[in-house]
């Protein structure tokens, strides 16, 4: 019932004519406008009759979509400029050597997985790109960026395959890589660092790295950096892809900044993973309303060259009165059964639309296939996309997924989970594409490759000659950039002198003197979601100005102030607005803009550090896949230095997260002479020495007195721990190690101070910039030792700076399992403070105090600590709780 009214809505979009010859007289005016004055005039007629209309409130807006047919006529299409019977061989090789690569691993290991209905539907699409318009880098041309569709990576290896740049032992061991031949499942950068480019295979990030890869582009050249304008971004994405929030999320910015540069082809095989995309409704005109909406240039490819003579001879639109009362759930149907199927549930349900194929046979309707499989169809939408100035473009491709696999997977609800095919099928599929196979081969599933020399292997090489060489491939270094001595922007972090600042204010003097540098400061890319005055960024706008495409069209309201707000096409900080998804996009182009345009560029982006790995955490985890480099700043990082703001506000589990990316340097300064060299190691880490590592390193908002660098304290800070004071009241006392960090640490020092004075115990405070850094270390160390029983035992640096049994007690603004990644690496107890629980508005203090991090329960820790090694006695844990007003019957903040 429900397709049953869903269908009566599409017909709804073409009603009933009540006067044929009235509507007839119109339609020949148009036509006659059109043959007299060309498609400008009657699209201005067009456009003043729309506005007319809703002047007159007969509609309230125009119909967001156009007809479901193709956009380009017949007479339009670009001629097809290669061989398309060559083209139609290769493509039906490579699709048996992605189908024989996956049912193969399958056969031997049945839990492996893979994917082939995905490549099966999309495969005219790819061959389409690598033989006419996927361009890579040569000595003249920079090199397109093609986002691969992910579940179609094994038709990617296939081709590579027939080139000759994998071989049939690595197509052998496909998502079998722990030997070192293996292929991974998706593209990963991270696994095959000389072969992809970009990572895709979290649905939707493709589509929104995409737009920021494409407006990196621009930037680069409106800075005079780069000349990319001959450069493109490609992007194959899925039709189910699209309901991701984030595949749609650059819509909007990609038309505004009028980025030609860019074009999503989207495989509209009308299937998610597990059926119907939109069952009930038309997921090809709703995406067309979408990017149309956006300001996209869309073209549908829908229908293939042999229905161009069905729409000729069809004047009154019976197809297209069809096609719009059919839903997609239909479609799926359709697609699914043969020619005789197909005649009785769709052409002979309407008379005049029998009528058009009444000379045909049932073989010759089931040979009417979709656009997306149609080689002169998707040709000229790709030149049509390529040729269109001023904004993005989206191709919307109408395919069958599992194209050619028939019963076993061609348009069925089980096509994305198919993997395994029996051998008739496989027969079938050999025979349908008339592939050069006998039965013994096809049973053994032998790879296919045509000898060197042959006609097919000389076209496949010399399309992609013309095109400046063989894709997906990724370069894995560039040119080095030097980082200016440390003294040379730094000198006021290193010799603070006990000035009052913040390390967020640090962070920001500090790259803000890089930006000086000739050498580094131009390849520096300030970014922000929003708020860069809250980070103290406003210099910037300035100094250095906002990018913008357009410039800047007003007069600032700010115009006469120092700092106003400035926006230039040659800008360099990129004012994202309010889209971290979309800020973080853009750190990742530049990031990876040693690998994709050769030219290592060195990003800040700095934000609230609850809105990054929380809340796009995929986005991050993608980046670290692709070999990022760069620096994040969480700001106003820790749970109780943000007072007011309260629970979804307050951060106290970033750096953990952090800690779980492997290529991630996490560090959690409390000085500014500690951010200062994190930060030149990083530079130098990533932009001398070429390491594929970034860094996260967390901010305050809160002033406190800054000292001047302690000598000899730069190895600890980088490996993450070194002492700062040390405290000995008791002539031979085992001192209890106090270890802290970021916003806590002047707590701790405060507390270990107390212990002395007030307790008359010894203690040493350790600034611990980095657990995450001192854990990776020590399992490092701890594996060593492990694999080499007889050799002499390493010690982690986190183990010979706390040997012995003296109590630990680790006090941070985090979590508790973030002071803990050390717990098990040390000897001796180990008591962990931390910010466990939801967030609250309040002060700092009374932050401080209800998560119990403050100085008074660290002093009362380490006097617990010290009494359950019979150090002390237990009384002076209960004085200190009731001297400090403590309520010890107050709940845990991490209670529900």
């Amino acid at each position: 019932m429900l397709a049953t009214n869903h269908s009566s809505a599409l017909q709804n979009i073409v009603p009933t004519d009540a006067d044929p010859t009235e509507t007839s007289d119109w339609l020949a005016s148009l036509d006659s406008l059109f043959r007299r004055s060309g498609g400008e005039r009657a699209e201005f007629i067009l456009l003043a009759l729309d506005r007319m209309a809703k002047d007159l409130g007969i509609v309230s807006d125009a119909l967001p979509f156009s007809p479901y047919r193709n956009t380009i006529p017949l007479e339009n299409q670009s001629p097809f400029p290669g061989d398309i019977d060559m083209e139609t061989r290769i493509t039906a090789i490579i699709r048996w050597n992605a189908l024989a690569m996956v049912v193969r691993a399958n056969k031997a290991y049945g839990e492996l997985g893979g994917h082939v209905a995905s490549y099966a539907s999309a495969a005219e699409i790819f061959e389409i790109g690598f033989n006419h318009f996927f361009h890579a880098p040569d000595g003249e041309h920079g090199g397109d960026v093609v986002f691969f569709q992910p579940h179609s990576a094994p038709g990617v290896y296939a081709r590579a395959f027939l080139e000759g740049r994998l071989s049939e032992e690595q197509l052998a061991h496909y998502r079998q890589e722990i030997g070192g031949n293996g292929l991974c499942s998706y593209p990963h950068p991270w696994l095959m660092p000389e072969f992809w480019q970009v990572p895709t295979g979290s649905m939707g990030i493709g589509p929104i790295t995409a737009v920021y890869q494409a407006r990196f582009m621009r930037y680069l050249s409106h800075r005079g950096l780069a000349e990319t304008d001959g450069l493109h971004v490609w992007g194959v994405f899925g039709d189910g892809e699209m309901d991701e929030p984030e595949a749609i999320a650059g819509l909007s910015l990609a038309s505004r900044e009028k980025l030609d540069n860019l074009t999503f082809i989207i495989n509209c095989n009308l299937q998610r993973l597990d059926g119907p995309v939109r069952g009930n409704g038309q997921i090809i005109q709703e995406l067309e309303m979408t990017f149309r909406g956006a300001g996209w240039n869309v073209i549908k490819v829908l229908w293939g060259s042999e229905w161009d003579a069905l729409f000729a001879r069809d004047t009154n639109h019976a197809l297209l009165r069809r096609f719009a009362a059919t839903v997609d759930g239909k479609y799926q149907t359709l697609g699914a059964k043969d020619g005789a199927y197909n005649l009785k549930h769709f052409f002979e349900e309407d008379p005049e639309v029998r009528a058009l194929v009444a000379h045909m046979s049932d073989h010759d309707i089931d040979a009417l296939k979709r656009g997306g499989h149609d080689f002169r169809k998707l040709f000229a939408a790709f030149e049509a996309a390529r040729a269109t100035k001023g904004r993005p473009t989206v191709i919307l491709a109408k395919t069958k997924k599992g194209f050619g696999m028939g019963g076993a997977g061609e348009s069925r609800m089980t096509a994305h989970q198919a993997k395994k095919l029996d051998i008739g099928a496989l027969l079938a599929f050999r025979d349908r594409f008339a592939l050069p196979l006998n039965n013994e081969q096809v049973e053994n599933l032998e790879f296919y490759r045509p000898a060197e020399g042959s006609a097919e292997m000389a076209y496949l090489h010399a399309r992609r000659s013309a095109l400046g060489g063989y894709l997906p491939a990724r370069r894995r270094h560039a040119l080095k950039v030097a980082i200016p001595a440390i003294e040379s922007y730094a000198d006021f972090a290193l010799k603070a002198d006990g000035k009052e600042m913040s390390t967020t204010m640090v962070v920001v003097r500090l790259f803000s003197n890089l930006l000086k540098d000739k050498v580094l400061g131009p390849r520096i890319v300030p970014i922000v979601a929003d708020e860069a005055r809250t980070f103290g960024m406003a210099n910037l706008f300035r100094q250095v100005g906002i990018y913008s495409p357009a410039g800047q069209l007003y007069e600032p309201e700010d115009a006469g102030s120092m700092l106003y707000y400035k926006e230039a096409k040659d800008g360099q900080l990129l004012e994202e607005g309010i889209t971290e998804a979309g800020a973080i996009s853009s750190w990742v182009a530049a990031a990876t803009s040693y690998s994709v345009h050769n030219l290592a560029m060195l990003p800040f982006y700095i934000y609230y550090s609850m809105f990054g790995f929380q809340r796009i955490g995929d986005l991050i985890w993608a980046a670290a896949d692709q070999r990022a480099r760069g620096f994040l700043i969480g700001a106003t990082a820790g749970r109780t230095t943000l007072g007011g703001e309260g629970l979804q506000h307050q951060d106290g589990s970033s750096l953990l997260m952090a800690s779980t990316i492997p290529n991630c340097r996490a560090y959690d300064p409390t000085y500014a002479y500690e951010m200062a060299v994190i930060l030149d190691r990083g530079a130098r880490s990533m932009m001398e020495e070429g390491k594929d590592e970034f860094y996260y390193i967390t901010a305050m908002n809160e002033n406190y007195a800054q000292p001047s660098m302690p000598a000899g304290a730069e190895e600890g800070i980088i490996k993450g721990l070194y002492r700062i004071a040390s405290h000995k009241p008791k002539k031979g006392s085992d001192p209890v190690r106090l270890l802290s960090s970021g916003a806590i640490l002047p707590e701790v020092v405060e507390a270990a101070k107390m212990l002395e004075s007030e307790w008359g115990i010894a203690s040493e405070v350790w600034s611990a910039t980095s657990y995450s850094e001192l854990a990776r270390d020590a399992r490092e160390v701890e594996r060593h030792n492990r694999m080499n029983p007889h050799a002499e035992r390493a010690i982690s640096h986190v183990a010979s700076c706390l040997p012995g049994k003296a109590p630990i007690v680790a006090a941070s603004d985090y979590v508790r399992a973030y002071s803990q990644l050390i717990a098990s690496y040390v000897d001796a107890r180990f008591i962990a403070l931390g910010t466990d629980g939801f967030g609250r508005s309040d002060t700092r203090q009374a932050l401080r105090s209800f998560f119990e991090v403050d100085r008074r329960h660290v002093v009362v820790a380490a006097l617990a600590a010290l009494a359950d090694e019979s150090a002390v006695a237990r009384r002076k844990v209960a004085e200190a709780i009731t001297r400090y007003g403590i309520d010890r019957d107050a709940s845990a903040p991490w209670t529900i």
